[in-house]
């Protein structure tokens, strides 16, 4: 199939934390026989930001983010067979969501891949014109990569037609182990842009850890953080380039996962860093939320935490033998259950039984 995804970025993740989402889904169901071209705007620096050249798997357009340049890449939307648009692109998202709709031929699959569905939900909750909404009665699939059962439902109280999640894994070929690099080298560390849902969760878990563990060294990487008021034993490095996140997860003694407001109270929503510091085989620490069995089994695979004090007790106890054992673990477990193959396999065949699904619509 011709696919076009209208997202953030492909070849940048700064400010973004969905690329390697997009990456992963991509690659493989390139390799899967699928003609794939992501359409992503210049905007917030990402261009000057790149951490990949666009890849042989995939054509990416860049469009000036100007209402001309809109209109030009939604002009290219009739020559798919499949028209993706998902969530936080950062500019035009109203229009995008409603020129996808508008622009895609008749026969076309019409999807919404929604990255952070409960902030999506809650908003669609609040405005009963929100542009997701408006489109659900013309959408044919919503993707979502996190956010299990309670996400489904709401969707579906909401009239959506179907909705399944196509959750974020491991891409082996870009998260591995690799040999441990001084300038990463700490008891704990954390990376998470400073977004105003996950600020309070940053100082509950990492800093306030880190305040009761003055003798430890930690590590903090991400976009925003200058300015924020820190205990004298935190470091902080600025944004973390994709190419560093092997070294930055494999380099200290236990990683730490801190989930966002949204998703920690839905659940069923394992973050991207889950997968990659589990890649690098790294000892995971993370913070508690409904459905981390389904990826991970605590005390074996991963460490979990309910506070600053358990993620400072699990710090203070963890010896070198057991984060290597556990950070084993957790690859062995994620490469057998949850990499992008597994998730390629996955929409590779929503993608296909839609498509016959709308045939038989149009043919009835």
């Amino acid at each position: 199939m011709r696919i076009a995804f209208y997202g953030s970025s492909l070849v940048s993740a700064y400010w973004n934390g969905a690329a390697t989402y997009y990456r992963g889904l991509i690659r493989d169901l390139a390799a899967r026989g699928h003609h794939i071209t992501f359409y992503e705007p210049d905007a917030y620096d990402r261009q000057k930001h790149r951490d990949m050249d666009p890849p042989d798997w995939a054509a990416v357009k860049v469009w000036p983010a100007t209402p001309e340049g809109l209109r030009s890449v939604l002009a290219e939307a009739p020559r798919a067979d499949v028209v993706v648009k998902t969530s936080g692109v950062g500019v035009f998202d109203a229009e995008l969501m409603a020129g996808v709709v508008a622009h895609a031929r008749p026969g076309a699959l019409r999807l919404f891949c929604d990255v952070d569905a409960p902030a999506t939900l809650a908003q669609m909750a609040e405005a009963p014109d929100h542009p997701v909404r408006r489109a659900l009665p013309c959408l044919d699939l919503i993707v979502t990569y996190g956010g299990g059962p309670p996400v489904v439902q709401r969707y579906q109280a909401f009239g959506a037609r179907r909705c399944v999640p196509v959750y974020n894994a491991l891409d082996p070929t870009t998260h591995f182990p690799v040999p441990r690099e001084e300038r990463f080298a700490v008891d704990l560390c954390f990376l998470g842009n400073r977004l105003p849902d996950r600020e309070a969760r940053v100082e509950r878990f990492f800093l306030d850890a880190a305040a009761r563990l003055p003798a430890k060294r930690f590590l903090l990487g991400g976009n925003g953080w200058d300015g924020k008021p820190m205990p004298a034993n935190v470091r902080r490095i600025g944004h973390v380039p994709t190419a560093d996140h092997n070294a930055f997860n494999a380099s200290s003694l236990a990683v730490l996962n801190i989930a966002r407001d949204s998703m920690a109270e839905t659940g069923f929503s394992p973050a991207t860093r889950v997968f990659e510091a589990a890649g690098a085989a790294a000892c995971l620490i993370t913070d508690a939320w409904i459905g981390l069995e389904l990826f991970l089994k605590d005390g074996e695979e991963v460490l979990v935490a309910r506070d600053g004090a358990d993620v400072a007790a699990h710090l203070a106890a963890l010896t070198p033998e057991r984060a290597r054992a556990i950070g084993a673990a957790a690859r062995a477990r994620i490469l057998a259950e949850h990499s992008y193959a597994h998730r390629g396999a996955q929409l590779d065949a929503l993608l296909r039984e839609e498509a016959a699904r709308k045939t038989e619509r149009n043919a009835a």
